[in-house]
Formats: structure tokens, C-alpha cells, sequence
């Protein structure tokens, strides 16, 4: 058996907020609306991982979704223009990651990252 997928499945009433950050500021494509579930993410070949935590790192709390870019700083920005408060960071952390914690909408903590 080979795990093929791992989604994260997030429970809202307001999918237009949830376009708004994950499509419209994140740029994650819609893969799927059938109006009661829509799906994001990219065709982009990427690991699968899960995480169990007992904190955040750096003394932050556990984050909701941790979502890899490759531009950190102009997610940053992005963020920030879109109205989105930033709760964390940006900070370099000593496990060798540029990151900032922003809550999505729907009152997610999502740690948006970039290896350095």
C-alpha cells in the first residue's frame, strides 16, 4: 500500500473568503468546485508530509497549515496588501527556514514558509 495523497479538509461556511486567501492572495488554482467542497492547489509535483506537534517552534503556537513558497517575502507582501494581519514573523528560524504565522479567514493559523 503507497499513501497517493494528503488533503487538508477544512470546514467553512464562507468558501469566498477561503477563495479570497487561498486562490486570489496564495495563487493555489482551483482544482475542484462542486460547490459544497472546492479544492486548491497546484499541478506543481510536491512531498507529501504530515506533522505532529507539540508546538510551533520558537515558542508559537501550533499552526493549522504550513504552506511552503518560494518567494516568502512577496507572500509577505501579498498578505499584508490583502488586509491579512500577520500574527508571526517574519522571522529566520535556527532550523533554517524564513517564516511568518497569518490567520486565513476562516481563523486558520497558516505558517508560511521558505527554506533558506
Amino acid at each position: 500500500m503507497k499513501v497517493r495523497r494528503i488533503v487538508a479538509n477544512i470546514e467553512t461556511q464562507d468558501a469566498a473568503a477561503a477563495r479570497r486567501f487561498y486562490h486570489d492572495v496564495l495563487g493555489l488554482d482551483v482544482l475542484m468546485d462542486q460547490g459544497w467542497i472546492a479544492t486548491y492547489g497546484s499541478e506543481e509535483e510536491m512531498q507529501v508530509q504530515i506533522s505532529f506537534m507539540a508546538q510551533g517552534g520558537s515558542g508559537t503556537p501550533v499552526p493549522d497549515l504550513s504552506i511552503e513558497v518560494d518567494d516568502v517575502e512577496a507572500a509577505l507582501a501579498a498578505m499584508k496588501a490583502a488586509g491579512f494581519v500577520i500574527e508571526y514573523g517574519p522571522a529566520d528560524e535556527p532550523w533554517g527556514v524564513r517564516r511568518f504565522y497569518v490567520r486565513d479567514p476562516l481563523g486558520r493559523l497558516v505558517n508560511i514558509l521558505s527554506h533558506r
